[in-house]
Formats: C-alpha cells, sequence, structure tokens
C-alpha cells in the first residue's frame, strides 16, 4: 500500500521533511542534496507546531493499517484462490519507509506481490515517486528474489470509492437547513501539483476531475460545485486557483454555505486536519461563511470493501490473462518526461518485476 505517508509523532517530523524535500520526482531541487537538508530544517519548527495542534502526530499510517488489514480480509473471502493476504505498508518520507516494506516482504518470504497505490489519482509525483522507488528495492533484491508483481496504478472512478465519498458529503450536507441545502456550494479539494509538472503531461488534473465529475454525477448535481487546489509550497507557479482564495472569493459573492470536500486524500493527515480543518474552516467561519467538511474516508466500510474489490477484480483478471501487470496508462511517459528512472521502473514492472 503505498502513499507518501506522514510523521506519526512530532519528534518524526524533520526526517519526514528532509526525505521529501530530497525527492526530486515530487520536488525537483537545483543542488538537491545540499539545498533539501536546509529547507527541511528551516521548516521543521512551524511543521512540529502543526503536527502538536492536530494532536501530535499524523494518523495516516493508523487508518492505514487499519484499512490494509480489513481489506486483507475481505480478500481471503472474496478471492479465496489467492488467499491468504497480507498488506504491507511502505511510505514514501515516513516510517515505516519502502525499505522497511521490503525487508519485512522478504523475511515473510513473499513470492507474488501486488503495488497497490493509495493516492486514487495518478501523478508521476505521488505514485510514480513511489514506484521508483519501489522499482529500486526490488531491483537490488532487498525485496527477495524471484518476486512476480503487478501494479494498481490508479482508481478514481471506481463505483465504490465514488459511494463512500459521496456518502460523505450527503452526510455533511443533512447538516445544513432542508429550504436552502440546494445553494450550498460543493468545494472539492485536492493537493495541488506544480504548473512544471502539469505542463510536462501529468495526468493528475485530468484523473482529479473525472473524480469529481463521477462524484457529481452520483450525487444527481445536486449543487453547484468547484474543485480547487491546496498546499501549494514556494514561489513557482502551481495549479489554481487555491482553495484559501477560493473561500474567500465565495464570501466576496455572497455564497455563504460550503462543504469543503478533500478529493485526493483518503486518510486524515496533515493536509485535512490542519489546512482544512484548522485553516480553512476557521477562515470560512470568520467569512461569514457556515461551512462543513466532509469526513475522510478512514474507517469507511464502503470504501474498505472498494480497497478489497479492485485487489480482488486485479487479482482475477491477472490470473486469467486478461490484464498484464501494468495498465496500459502506466506504460505511457509524460510527453515531457525526462526522468530515466521512470523509463526504467516502468519497464520493469512490465515484466512482472524482471
Amino acid at each position: 500500500m503505498l502513499n507518501m505517508g506522514g510523521p506519526s509523532t512530532v519528534p518524526e517530523t524533520h526526517d519526514f521533511l528532509k526525505n521529501l524535500f530530497m525527492d526530486g520526482d515530487l520536488i525537483p531541487l537545483p543542488f538537491q542534496s545540499v539545498i533539501a537538508p536546509w529547507i527541511a530544517r528551516r521548516r521543521t519548527p512551524q511543521i512540529e507546531q502543526q503536527y502538536t495542534d492536530i494532536g501530535g502526530g499524523s494518523p495516516i499510517l493508523k487508518y492505514t493499517q487499519l484499512q490494509g488489514d480489513r481489506m486483507a480480509a475481505l480478500l481471503d473471502e472474496i478471492h479465496p484462490e489467492t488467499a491468504p493476504h497480507k498488506a504491507y505498508v511502505a511510505f514514501r518520507y515516513a516510517k515505516p519507509l519502502t525499505d522497511d516494506a521490503a525487508i519485512q516482504m522478504k523475511k515473510d518470504g513473499v513470492k507474488r506481490a501486488v503495488a497497490f497505490t493509495q493516492y486514487p489519482q495518478y501523478s508521476c509525483s505521488t505514485t510514480g515517486s513511489s514506484l521508483n522507488e519501489l522499482f529500486r528495492q526490488g531491483r537490488s533484491g532487498a525485496v527477495g528474489e524471484g518476486v512476480e508483481w503487478s501494479v494498481i496504478d490508479r482508481w478514481g472512478t471506481h463505483p465504490g470509492f465514488i459511494e463512500a465519498v459521496a456518502q460523505n458529503i450527503e452526510k455533511s450536507l443533512a447538516k445544513f437547513d432542508e429550504a436552502s441545502r440546494e445553494d450550498v456550494v460543493l468545494l472539492f479539494s485536492a493537493h495541488s501539483l506544480p504548473m512544471s509538472v502539469v505542463n510536462r503531461g501529468d495526468p493528475y488534473v485530468l484523473e482529479v476531475s473525472a473524480t469529481v465529475a463521477a462524484v457529481m454525477d452520483r450525487l444527481k448535481h445536486s449543487n453547484p460545485y468547484r474543485l480547487v487546489w491546496q498546499s501549494q509550497v514556494g514561489p513557482s507557479a502551481w495549479m489554481g486557483m487555491q482553495t484559501g482564495e477560493a473561500v474567500k472569493g465565495l464570501a466576496r459573492l455572497g455564497r455563504k454555505k460550503v462543504v469543503l470536500v478533500p478529493i485526493a486524500f483518503t486518510s486524515d493527515h496533515i493536509e485535512t486536519l490542519y489546512e482544512m480543518d484548522l485553516e480553512y474552516v476557521k477562515e470560512a467561519e470568520e467569512l461569514g461563511i457556515e461551512v462543513q467538511r466532509a469526513e475522510s474516508l478512514n474507517d469507511s466500510p464502503v470504501f474498505i470493501r472498494a480497497l478489497a474489490d479492485l485487489a480482488a477484480n486485479h487479482l482475477r483478471q491477472y490470473s486469467a490473462g486478461s490484464i498484464g501487470p501494468t495498465s496500459l496508462q502506466l506504460g505511457l511517459r509524460c510527453p515531457g518526461c525526462t526522468n530515466a528512472t521512470c523509463a526504467q521502473q516502468k519497464s520493469w514492472f512490465a515484466r512482472g518485476g524482471r
């Protein structure tokens, strides 16, 4: 289960930030080995305070482990042909890191593995970076010899995922007065990307848009909505508009009822618990907006069943020979890609990790 991860305790914050800023797939920097540690040290006190404010660390590991364990239990029932199943957590920037997962898999003697991204929508800077690191571990033999790999690389329009998101939106809408409920603006918020990544042909913006469209179809377009972007870092141009600016704009336009919807995050972490709950919600309330934040999927049984369904269908189709180790879409590099590791990774996974 591949994801960015987050520090489970406040003292882990510096290492998390250092790993994050050292990743050239996510944040390409000149003289990265020098600049990245400097940025991490500079930002650590502020980010430590944010993790303190949300309870002393990120809950993403807790929820990913819970989702993985319950998914594996469901898989044992609905796809016994490949049982027993075990979920390993491989975070990119926080413990357990990808190499931690590799060590445990080797110890367990794993011979068949699925790289299952926990980012619903694909980006080279998120899923792509995780697959690059997994490729490096796999090629080195850290996972063990003779492991057969396949990849679930995106699932942003899976019906179970869409249903889980829609149900949480409906719960939030139910908190508004029925007479004016249809006037509530749904503000879908996703982690932004630098425009340099978007402009090289990264599919993330398109795939997030497809998720939003599927959710609105499920809701029968009951409310006006917009897709906005959060978590911009640094002075370079990023995908917009930014969520905070959108909140201000809605207030200026007299739209005073809003549901904030995390649409690219499945589990709570700092972007939902701090940025959304402590920044955007507070700012909206100060502007006179009645605001609700749709819950993250966390321990949603509908979402966990969707994960199991995704995995079961993948395993079933792979065993039947109707799909290969990777999707057609994963095999296509961004037209502007110049990352040699990306090319090697895609080829390696397409051969089943051989």
